[in-house]
Parts: structure tokens; sequence; C-alpha cells
């Protein structure tokens, strides 16, 4: 049985918004899974260390028949692929991509955390979610656009589509 999915993306490094759509056509070729929508893309302030560029980030939406830790195992191989080096705690990054929602599944293990831990404190993972479901919970019945009208201010800026996307 497949379940829904949401999957938070982000990059500053390396033509961020092109490192973003490289990273949803990867996305919607995973084994046993249907890209179903994807939001559009934001720039914003970086969290934590200001000596970076802003981030661009977005939100995709998946039909999968992946576990949880199988769908973490091919994000983790995406971000490798495109060069992911995690030299500084919410450093500059050239993709990160993060299990946001896993149907109504609530996990806390060594290894993923879901819902996102930070989810609520995120106006660019929040907004992009918003825009691929209006009606979006939590797994905990809090509604993403009650969190997203009390999160802080992260100075989002809707970027345009990109040339030769939908």
């Amino acid at each position: 049985m497949n379940s829904i999915v949401y999957v938070g993306l982000g990059s500053n490094l390396k033509d961020p918004a092109a490192q973003l759509a490289r990273a949803v056509m990867e996305l919607s070729r995973l084994p046993r899974t249907t890209l179903l929508a994807q939001s559009p893309f934001y720039a914003s302030r970086p969290v934590g260390p200001q000596d970076q560029p802003d981030f661009v980030n977005g939100a995709v939406q998946l039909s999968t028949g992946l576990s949880p830790h199988q769908l973490l195992d091919h994000l983790q191989a995406i971000e490798q692929a495109h060069g992911r080096e995690r030299l500084r705690h919410w450093g500059p990054r050239t993709l990160d991509l993060d299990v946001l929602l896993f149907g109504s599944h609530v996990i806390n293990d060594s290894r993923l955390t879901v819902p996102h831990a930070e989810l609520a404190n995120r106006d660019f993972a929040l907004q992009p979610l918003l825009d691929l479901n209006p009606e979006l919970k939590l797994p905990d019945g809090r509604r993403i656009d009650q969190l997203r009208a009390q999160c802080p201010d992260n100075q989002l800026r809707k970027l345009p589509p990109m040339a030769g996307s939908d």
C-alpha cells in the first residue's frame, strides 16, 4: 500500500533552483514512487549562519510504496549525487532533501524524525506544503496553515517558474 509523502528540497550552492529542478526529476524516478505535485520554489535567508547565500526551497508530494527508511536512503543517495557535504550544521549545501511528512506516521529514531522536527519554525517548508495541499494537517491534528500563520518570518520570496517547468 502506498503512502502520501511530502519531501522538502533546499539548496544554496551551484545554481540552487537548477539543483532543485534536477532533484525533482530524480525523485519522480524513484522505484515504487509517483510524483504527484511540485510546489513553486521560494528564496529565503539562511537559517543559522548568515555568512552564506540565500536558500531556494520547495516541496514535492509523492505517492510511494517505499518504507520511510528506504525513502530516506534514496534521498541521501540523491544528495550525494549532487555533491552534498555536511561540513557545518545549517551550513551551505548543494542539496538538502528532508522527509517532512510520511502519511500519518510519527517516527523518531536515530536516522529519521517525521514530522520534520523543525517544520513548525520553517516558513520555507510550510509555504510549499500549503501550495501542495491547503488542507494539510500534521498527524497530531495541527493545521499547516495555522502553523504558517504563527511561523517566524524568514523573508520568503516566491521565485518565478523556471523556463521549461510547470
